[in-house]
């Protein structure tokens, strides 16, 4: 059973950086792709960035690209969201969760298991 606790969020001046992690306490996370979403006020959740069970390929949307990386370390059960050169649109509530395949989707509702959240607030 995939168990997801994320951490990491915080509050932070543009341009600033920060790390989020999501750990599997099941145990069982390296098996499928996984993905970072964020939700703002407002506004629809979307995808932020994606990444394969093996960690060989990602997926990041348009307007993270060059300044987010996800990466996994499946020992650890875990996967992370480095996030640098911050601004203040990035403000949201990040979520992390997991596919039901190996593969990356675009899919929302490719994705069966959700972490609770972790606030990021940019300041300008």
């Amino acid at each position: 059973q995939v168990q997801l606790v994320e951490s990491g969020g915080g509050l932070v001046q543009a341009g600033g950086s920060l790390r989020l992690s999501c750990a599997d306490s099941g145990r069982t996370v390296s098996r499928y792709a996984a993905g970072w979403f964020r939700q703002a006020p407002g506004k629809e959740r979307e995808l932020v960035a994606a990444i394969t069970a093996s960690g060989f390929s990602t997926y990041y949307t348009d307007s993270v690209k060059g300044r987010f990386t996800i990466s996994r370390d499946n020992a650890k059960n875990t996967v992370y969201l480095q996030m640098n050169n911050l601004k203040p649109e990035d403000t949201a509530v990040y979520y992390c969760a997991t596919d039901t395949t190996r593969l990356i989707r675009t899919d929302i509702h490719g994705y069966d298991h959700w972490g609770q959240g972790t606030q990021v607030t940019v300041s300008s």
